[in-house]
């Protein structure tokens, strides 16, 4: 079994089908669409390929270190993730080829006027082993 995180994106990635943004969708939208995700976990915590999942809200702070004796820094020069990534989703599958399944069967939540999205989800394999440094 190898674990997979897959991302979904608020922007920074390509465009959706149905590129309606969510702030723009109605309650019953938004309800069905939170539906879906909750019965897709539920499958795949029947066939144990779910590990965890999570919506992001949407307020949050970028920090760093900024040396002994000083404050963090916060916010910054780059894209901040909550401008991001609206959430995440980890999986437990035999393979790649599953993950991917799985990653295009969530890619189809409804958005908009109850039709899919067809969202790009970035899928990304948890690292296995520590990379080791040969001289």
């Amino acid at each position: 079994m190898a674990k997979y995180l897959l991302l979904k994106h608020y922007r920074g990635g390509p465009a959706a089908v149905n590129d309606v943004p969510m702030d723009q969708w109605t309650p019953e939208e938004i309800s069905a669409h939170m539906r879906y995700m909750r019965e897709f976990a539920a499958r795949l915590e029947g066939t144990g390929e779910f590990v965890d999942a999570q919506a992001l809200a949407p307020e949050g702070t970028f920090v760093r270190y900024d040396g002994e004796g000083r404050p963090p820094v916060t916010d910054g020069p780059f894209a901040e993730t909550k401008d991001l990534i609206a959430g995440w989703m980890v999986i437990d599958v035999d393979s790649y080829q599953r993950a991917v399944e799985l990653a295009g069967e969530l890619s189809a939540a409804p958005g908009a006027g109850g039709k899919p999205i067809h969202e790009w989800l970035e899928l990304r394999p948890f690292l296995q082993e520590t990379p080791t440094i040969t001289e």
